[in-house]
């Protein structure tokens, strides 16, 4: 058994040694659902295993989920896992483990639920077809894990399929990912003769029984003759490799000592958790093959919450310094809010990771962020859609609790005597809106609620009302995302409503620089209104943001002033002057004005910044920006020329075109204006053979015919500026 650490409380089931909090994470459709699935079946927790066609896996419970066959929601849960020993090397033999899974979604539409999952986790399953290999929201998943310098392993997945390579797609994670990824398994057989596996570090085969289709019964053998030779190349390669990143064993490589079993998977572990090594697990999660090997590499290799790095946080009341917060039973409670969800039984749930400290029922917390305590009235650990009531939540673990009020996803949860604030994830803009008519006056109630009830499960989900015309809008990442939002609203909320076709959310911008200047005057007999402020406007680079900088000197502008005067610039950017839509990616420096030592108030000088910068962004040449995708279309090479056709009548950029086998691989830039229902185009012109993905990837300009097609559309008449 494993030494425990004192920093364990006596009172916990499973100390943080025998803990593993991970991620189950890949592109679409490359069998994380399964795969978990399959986690859970082999270590006890499930007596059935489930299946995404028929609706029936655990962690895919939403209705929307079961319907369409993906995953919309992280759903986090609980498992046990022994590792036996049945001949295999392995680390942690005897020990039970305490496993917290969080399968995440792969469609990109829902990547904020990866982006939280991914900023709580201490390890990550990434999950590649062993087909497809690495895939576009591959490359986003990895990224995401980068961000939060998250250690993962890499499960190959359906190698049982036709045209599936196991060191092909080891060798993509090399190139596209920039892994320094190493197979510790190899598949004995590929595609239909796929029936075993070898366990490289052991040399050892595991070979499984083919009378026994759930995959549980297998046996430990002698490698295949025709393995033997490349497995013992793979294992010196595998040494090489691991010495290049852990000292230990480049000790042992360069004195010639001959590293056994024990020290590489030793280093293999220790390089895994620093982030400079990737062991690479195949298999096919579809025809239970490899997947008790892989939760023997979670265990083996992922790191507990003590084998990771003190988390840092800022002094919420000096954000200058910055505060260690190590994982410990007995420091002071510390935790991160990082996902809200509206349960029908429960009510409002707070999902949260402790990273210190320990939390029990009917104690309080402290929100860093609105600074105020509240009482937990009741703890859950999380299965899927069940809820189990505990005592207590110690460090390292995820649960979820019921009472607080005004959090929000990011909120840091902490005793009052550690008043800190943890990094929040972050989430990318929507990139697409529609508006909802409520069908009556108690609908408009309900949907006001739901709508906000939504927002605050879904960071990447907004609403407001247009000014202009009353209507709620709702804006997202994508169709599915609106497309799944809508559906809540009628099922879950029993909204009656009626919803519009999707619109772009397009943004506006400049494209040179001008000097303008604001002036509001009101006199009215008595004591009047008197603002000015002059104004200088910069185009900034693309993603850059917006600055407003006060450049006032010799006192044009008294002090009290230049705050109310910055608020109207601040206002006025929120609404463009071609279609008002949000200004982005530009400077404002208030560089000079004047006032009246009577007349002057903050309101008068914060319409004359919102006049100076409408009319500074009229000289300036402004334009329409809109949403860019990155789109990979995957088909047959005999469908490539229509698909190329198509993009080209969809204004795509076509940046790469390549094949994998008998498929063409078309990597294209398109407008997502151009690529509403494009789902059913690319079936149509591939008979159903092509599947797509797509992901945002910047803000570029509209061309002026299409500009002016969109002002008409929206103002009945065409619109343009001059200097």
């Amino acid at each position: 058994m494993t030494a425990l650490s004192e920093k364990n409380s006596p009172s916990r089931e499973y100390p943080m040694e025998r803990t593993r909090n991970i991620g189950i994470a890949a592109h679409i459709d490359a069998g994380k659902t399964t795969t978990t699935e399959r986690m859970l079946f082999y270590t006890g927790l499930i007596h059935r295993i489930g299946e995404v066609h028929e609706g029936t896996t655990v962690t895919d419970w939403m209705e929307q989920e079961r319907e369409r066959g993906i995953t919309i929601t992280s759903a986090a849960i609980t498992c046990y896992w022994t590792q036996k020993n049945d001949g295999l090397n392995k680390l942690f033999t005897g020990d039970s483990h305490r496993v917290n899974i969080i399968d995440t979604p792969g469609h990109v539409d829902f990547t904020a639920e990866v982006e939280r999952s991914m900023r709580v986790l201490d390890g990550a399953v990434a999950v590649f077809c062993g087909v497809a290999g690495v895939q576009p929201q591959s490359e986003t998943v990895w990224r995401q894990a980068d961000r939060y310098r998250v250690p993962r392993i890499a499960f190959v997945n359906k190698l049982d399929r036709t045209g599936a390579d196991y060191l092909r797609v080891v060798e993509e994670l090399r190139d596209r990912l920039g892994a320094n990824a190493h197979p510790v398994f190899l598949p004995i057989g590929i595609e239909s003769s796929l029936k075993g596996v070898v366990d490289i570090i052991s040399r050892k085969a595991v070979i499984y029984d083919e009378s026994d289709p759930l995959g549980a019964s297998f046996r430990v053998a002698e490698i295949p003759a025709d393995l033997a030779e490349q497995t013992e190349s793979l294992y010196n390669s595998l040494v090489e490799a691991v010495a290049d990143v852990d000292d230990r064993i480049a000790e042992m490589f360069l004195e010639e000592q001959p590293v056994g079993p024990d020290e590489l998977k030793a280093g293999i572990r220790r390089a895994t958790c620093s982030l400079r090594f990737v062991p690479v697990i195949g298999g096919s999660a579809f025809k239970n093959k490899g997947v008790q090997m892989l939760l023997d590499a979670v265990i083996d290799y992922l790191p507990s919450p003590l084998d990771i790095p003190a988390t840092s946080a800022q002094r919420a009341d000096n954000p200058e310094k910055s505060v260690e917060i190590p994982a410990d039973d007995n420091y002071k409670f510390c935790a991160l809010a990082f996902k809200l969800w509206s349960d029908p039984y429960f009510g409002k749930l707070t999902f949260f990771r402790v990273y210190s400290g320990q939390i029990t029922k009917g104690e309080t917390v402290f929100n860093s962020r609105t600074r105020r305590k509240t009482r937990i009235s009741r703890l859950l650990m999380i299965k899927a859609d069940d809820r189990i009531d505990v005592e207590t939540v110690y460090s390292g673990d995820i649960a979820a609790m019921i009472g607080l009020k005004e959090v929000q996803t990011g909120d840091t949860l902490c005793s009052q005597s550690l008043p800190v604030m943890l990094m929040p994830p972050v989430f990318p803009e929507p990139v697409i809106s529609m508006a909802v008519e409520p069908k009556s006056q108690a609908d408009r109630d309900k949907l006001v609620e739901a709508m906000r009830s939504l927002a605050e499960e879904d960071p990447t989900f907004r609403t407001y009302t247009d000014e202009e015309t009353g209507q709620l809008i709702i804006s997202g990442m994508g169709e599915l995302h609106l497309e799944i939002i809508r559906d809540r609203l009628f099922r879950e909320y029993k909204v009656k409503a009626n919803a519009g076709t999707p619109q772009i959310a397009y943004r506006e911008h400049i494209t040179q620089s001008a000097r303008a200047e604001g002036k509001f005057v009101r006199q009215t007999g008595g004591k009047g209104q008197y603002g000015h402020v002059v104004i200088e406007v910069d185009p900034l680079e693309n993603g850059k943001g917006i600055e407003v900088v006060p450049q006032i000197t010799g006192g044009a502008i008294p002090r009290e002033f230049i705050e109310p005067a910055m608020d109207g610039i601040r206002e006025a950017l929120q609404n463009g002057i071609i279609a008002n839509y949000p200004m982005v990616d530009i400077r404002v420096r208030l560089v000079d004005g004047s006032f009246h030592e009577v007349d002057s108030s903050d309101i008068a000088f914060k319409m004359a910044g919102i006049f100076a910068v409408k009319e500074a962004v009229k000289i300036a040449q402004p334009e329409l920006l809109e949403p860019i995708m990155a789109l990979e279309v995957g088909a047959p090479q005999d469908h490539q020329g229509d698909i190329l056709g198509d993009l080209n009548r969809r204004r795509a950029k076509i940046t790469a075109v390549n094949t994998k086998g008998d498929r063409a691989i078309i990597k294209a830039e398109v407008p997502l204006s151009e690529m509403f229902g494009y789902a059913t185009a690319v079936r149509t012109l591939s008979s159903g053979r092509a599947d797509y993905t797509m992901e945002p990837l910047k803000f570029d300009s509209v061309p002026k015919n299409i500009e002016q097609q969109i002002i008409e559309r929206l103002f009945g008449t065409p619109v343009t500026f001059s200097n």
